[in-house]
């Protein structure tokens, strides 16, 4: 093989790795799952934004915390207005890597199981928050799947002890969120 072909080779074989290094959508879905022997409560968000730099493995979501839907409008309220204070913390921040980043391979389908460690800001609060789930590669998209628990009070959100036995004292957070390769 001559110089030329080697060289025209080698650029191809850069180009189908640097292809596809971003994965994003301003449309995930996050959800929170509160259960009590009083009551349950559950909320989603459509709006929010993430994305995964499959090179470096960093991952980040951003999710407007008025975005959040009750099916009680009396509950959306009090989230909103005196547990999580969203006009003075109108969002909540997940920055972080995967940590297993060579389990996945963002160039074929398949299911990966994925490890991340980052920090979680929420009501003006930064924590280190370790997380685990699934990227389901199909398709040209990445579906992020993952399950973890949150405590209102390592986050300063306070409970009026009258509400206390009607809120869990961690919460269940849901990411399930279709990301697009960026073009």
């Amino acid at each position: 093989m001559n110089k030329a072909a080697v060289i025209v080779a080698m650029l191809c074989l850069q180009a189908s790795f640097t292809h596809a290094q971003k994965w994003m959508t301003r449309t995930g879905k996050v959800s929170f799952f509160s259960a009590t022997s009083v009551e349950n409560i559950e909320a989603f968000n459509n709006e929010a934004a993430s994305v995964i730099d499959a090179r470096s493995g960093d991952v980040a979501f951003i999710v407007p915390i008025k975005s959040f839907r009750f099916d009680k409008a009396l509950m959306q309220e009090h989230f909103n207005e005196n547990y999580m204070e969203s006009s003075k913390y109108p969002k909540a921040e997940y920055k972080g890597r995967i940590t297993n980043l060579s389990d996945v391979n963002f160039s074929k389908d398949g299911t990966y199981n994925v490890k991340t460690t980052g920090k979680l800001t929420m009501h003006g609060v930064t924590k280190e928050v370790p997380a685990s789930g699934t990227i389901v590669v199909k398709s040209g998209m990445a579906t992020v799947k993952s399950r973890f628990m949150v405590a209102p009070a390592d986050f300063g959100i306070r409970i009026p002890a009258v509400s206390a036995s009607k809120i869990a004292s961690k919460i269940e957070i849901t990411v399930d969120s279709v990301l697009k390769e960026a073009k």
